[in-house]
């Protein structure tokens, strides 16, 4: 990706610039946090895999790397104060979301509606439930889920996003890849040690020993779909560098999580 045309600008400046598509890379990043830990994070799934055999991993893997690529994309091209803005815009939306799950399952429910009985299709078969316990059944772990969520995605993105931005100053702009999948390594151990411990350790149907391989399976999934996905991430980081016309070093960043913006 060639840089010939973009200007150059400090950690400082970038932080204080207005950047036409930066607002729509925040939302899609917040989206999909939020979308991946409500709906994937509690699934178990499982696939049989030629060599490897068969596998278990959070079903919500599938897509939330995605935000960690998004998240790569927002330090590389609008440099760490921009995407610590957008790591505590995910934190606030996961701290509501788990607020409104709480409210939401334990208010009082409408008796005729929670004794009702619905069938659902679950891997394929018929299943009837109760509504409150069906609704209960989806939701009722969200706080614990989404306090997992809050903790592990905190420290793992502040890392991912300090890693890539310290080694693009080291690396002088070069070999996107290797930061890209360098800061996924890091980032995503520190997510995948923290997110199913604290998230399922003692849950009914999680051992040590299946909470210790998801853990681990995770942290290869997403690092694996980090290097799969990289020539889209190049694609996607050279045509917002393009469009803004400028790229972001962190060489004079103050990279505590809690620096304002003002004073970067």
């Amino acid at each position: 990706m060639s840089d010939q045309h973009l200007s150059r600008i400090h950690g400082k400046a970038g932080a204080r610039r207005h950047f036409r598509y930066f607002d729509y890379v925040m939302v899609a990043f917040v989206v999909i946090l939020l979308l991946s830990n409500l709906i994937g994070a509690a699934k178990q799934a499982q696939i049989d895999l030629p060599v490897l055999g068969t596998i278990t991993f959070g079903a919500g893997v599938l897509f939330f790397p995605i935000s960690y690529i998004i998240g790569d994309v927002l330090t590389e091209v609008y440099g760490y104060a921009n995407a610590r803005r957008c790591i505590w815009a995910g934190f606030f939306g996961l701290l509501f979301m788990v607020l409104m799950s709480v409210v939401v399952v334990n208010i009082p429910a409408n008796p005729e509606w929670a004794m009702a009985s619905a069938t659902y299709i679950v891997d394929g078969k018929e299943v009837t439930a109760p509504n409150q316990a069906a609704y209960y059944s989806i939701f009722g772990q969200t706080p614990r889920i989404v306090f997992a969520s809050l903790v592990a995605f905190w420290a793992g993105e502040f890392v991912n996003s300090v890693v890539l931005a310290r080694m693009k100053v080291m690396t002088k702009g070069k070999y996107l890849w290797t930061r890209t999948i360098g800061s996924t390594i890091f980032g995503q151990g520190v997510d995948s040690a923290l997110f199913y411990p604290l998230a399922f350790l003692g849950v009914p149907g999680f051992t040590l020993n299946m909470v210790l391989m998801l853990s681990l399976t995770q942290w290869i999934i997403k690092t694996l779909w980090e290097a799969v996905l990289t020539p889209v991430t190049y694609l996607v980081v050279g045509a917002l560098k393009r469009r803004e016309g400028v790229d972001v070093y962190d060489d004079d960043t103050d990279f505590s999580p809690f620096a304002k913006t003002d004073a970067v």
